[in-house]
């Protein structure tokens, strides 16, 4: 590995870190990316502008995500059904305290998540 890509990789390691992408126990480490809880998002902010200044359709398969770059594509797969859903992330959050993704209606429905609400997932970084 050349300097520069390893300059990167510690780089983004040490932001995921720095936005709690690692627990007090140690990495969440799964396909490259973390584990934790995701809610979902739907028809109070359907039609409303995203961070990114898209609009947010909460029939499209997209997420929030404290950090990584708008764009960025991730398979969100379920702990509690090893449902998966591969979403692009548009928009900043959540800003509860213990999630790391928060899901568009159409994510959350494809994860069987729409009653609990809130589940355990494993996020993979796809590109």
């Amino acid at each position: 590995m050349n300097s520069a890509r390893r300059t990167a990789s510690i780089l983004i390691v040490i932001c995921l870190a720095a936005t709690g992408c690692f627990n007090r126990t140690g990495p969440r480490g799964y396909g490259g990316y973390g584990a934790g809880y995701a809610s979902w998002y739907g028809e109070k902010f359907h039609g409303h502008p995203t961070a990114s200044g898209e609009i947010f359709d909460m029939y499209a398969y997209t997420a929030a995500h404290r950090s990584l770059p708008f764009g960025t594509r991730v398979r969100v797969t379920s702990e509690e059904n090893g449902r998966s859903v591969v979403v692009r992330i548009n928009d900043r959050g959540p800003w509860v305290e213990g999630r790391i993704i928060d899901l568009s209606y159409a994510a959350a429905k494809q994860l069987g998540m729409l009653e609990a609400g809130v589940v355990r997932v494993r996020l993979e970084i796809l590109r």
